[in-house]
C-alpha cells in the first residue's frame, strides 16, 4: 500500500502565527514516516501560501520562508478532488493529498475557514470541521450553547459595535469585578484585559477590538483554572485533567508560553471526584459544541464544586510540552501516538466512521 500523503498548514495570517510555528514543527517531527508522506504547505503571517521543501528546523525561527529555492506558491483548491495546487517553474501541477493536518491557531485557521475550504475539496482534515471550528471560536456563541446544557458559564455582556462611554459604563456595570475584557473570536489570551475596577474598561474594550469585531466582557470566576483535553470521534478518551496555578494577574500571552511566574500542574491537584467532574464536564462540552479528533476544554472549577466553562480550543497549543499533550501523556500516550491517532481518527471521517 502506498504511504498517505499528509499536509501540515503551518503559520497562517493570524497573532498566533509565531505558537503555530513551534507546534507544527513538533507535528512534523513527530509523524511516523513509514506511514506517511508531508507536504509542508507554510501561510506567510501576511496570508501567502506555499509549499515548503526545506528544513524544517527553519520553520520554529521563522525562518522558513526566507530562502526562495525552497518556496513554490501553493494553495488547497477548493474544486472537488483538487487537491493542492502548486506553480513552480515547471507550471502547475495538481497534488492530490489524503488529509490536510491544520496547525494554525486563532483566525482564519482554527476559526473554521481551513476548514471550510478542505470540506469544499472533499479532503479529510485532522481535529474538527467548518461548524464546530468556528463555533468553539466564538466564546459568546459557545456559552450560549453550553448554558443549556446545564453547564455553568461566567456572567457576560457582549458588544459588536463600540458603544458609548456612558451605555459601556451602564452595561459593564451589572457585572461584578474583577471582569476580562476579551476579543471573542482569539485564542493565546491575546487582546484580553484583566480588570480590578470599571474605570480602565473603555481603554480595555479598544484593545480587544484591535483582534476582533466583537467584544466579551465576562465576570472573574473565584477557583481553580482547570482544563481537560478529549480526542475522538464516536468515542471519547480524556487525560488527566489540569491546573494552572498563576502567581498574579492571570494565565496572559507571555505565562501561557514561558511560565515565568505560573506553573500547570497535570494532574491537578484535586480529588478524583472533582477530577472525573472535570472529565465529564469535558466530553459533555466535547459533543454538545460538535467537536471531533480532538480539543482543550477549559474551565474553573469553584470552591463549592461547579464547574464553569470557559472556551473550547479545537487547535490548542501543540508542542509535546503544550497542555493538551502533556494531559495524555498522564495517561499512557505518548506524543508521537497522539499525532497518530489524531491522523487516523481525521481518515475515520472520510470512511464515514464519524457515524459509527
Amino acid at each position: 500500500m502506498r504511504k498517505k500523503i499528509v499536509a501540515v498548514a503551518f503559520g497562517g495570517f493570524s497573532p498566533e502565527y509565531e505558537v503555530s510555528l513551534k507546534s507544527a514543527y513538533s507535528v512534523i517531527n513527530a509523524i511516523n514516516r513509514e506511514k506517511y508522506d508531508i507536504m509542508m504547505l507554510g501561510i506567510t503571517n501576511t496570508g501567502q501560501w506555499y509549499k515548503y521543501t526545506g528544513a524544517v528546523d527553519d520553520i520554529p525561527n521563522d525562518n522558513w520562508h526566507k530562502d526562495e529555492k525552497h518556496l513554490s506558491k501553493a494553495f488547497i483548491s477548493p474544486n472537488r478532488g483538487g487537491g493542492v495546487l502548486v506553480f513552480d517553474n515547471d507550471g502547475t501541477a495538481a497534488i492530490s493529498v489524503d488529509i490536510v493536518f491544520p496547525v494554525l491557531h486563532g483566525r482564519y485557521g482554527e476559526d473554521g475557514t481551513v476548514q471550510g475550504l478542505c470540506e469544499l475539496a472533499g479532503i479529510p482534515v485532522v481535529g474538527s470541521g467548518s461548524a464546530a471550528s468556528a463555533l468553539c471560536m466564538d466564546k459568546d456563541r459557545a456559552h450560549k450553547l453550553i448554558s443549556l446544557e446545564d453547564i455553568t458559564v461566567p456572567k457576560s455582556i457582549c458588544f459588536d459595535y463600540f458603544p458609548a462611554n456612558e451605555t459601556l459604563l451602564s452595561a459593564v456595570k451589572t457585572l461584578d469585578l474583577p471582569i476580562f475584557v476579551k476579543p471573542v473570536k482569539a485564542g493565546s489570551s491575546i487582546g484580553v484585559t484583566k480588570l480590578d475596577n470599571y474605570a480602565d474598561v473603555t481603554a480595555a474594550v479598544e484593545e480587544a477590538f484591535k483582534y476582533d469585531n466583537v467584544v466579551i466582557i465576562e465576570e472573574a470566576i473565584k477557583g481553580k483554572e482547570v482544563g481537560c483535553s478529549v480526542i475522538g470521534n464516536h468515542e471519547l478518551k480524556t487525560g488527566r485533567a489540569n491546573e494552572i496555578e498563576v502567581s498574579h494577574g492571570f494565565f496572559n500571552f507571555k505565562e501561557k508560553y514561558t511560565l515565568e511566574t505560573s506553573k500547570i500542574h497535570t494532574p491537578a491537584r484535586i480529588d478524583s471526584e472533582s477530577e472525573n467532574k472535570i472529565l465529564e464536564a469535558g466530553k459533555k462540552i466535547y459533543k454538545a459544541l460538535g467537536c471531533r479528533g480532538y480539543a482543550r476544554i477549559d474551565m474553573f472549577l469553584k470552591d463549592d464544586g461547579d464547574v464553569v466553562f470557559l472556551e473550547a480550543n479545537t487547535i490548542p497549543g501543540f508542542t509535546a510540552h503544550s497542555q493538551l499533550p502533556r494531559m495524555m501523556k498522564a495517561v499512557g500516550m505518548d506524543y508521537p501516538e497522539l499525532v497518530d491517532t489524531l491522523l487516523e481518527l481525521g481518515l475515520q471521517v472520510e470512511q464515514g466512521l464519524w457515524y459509527g
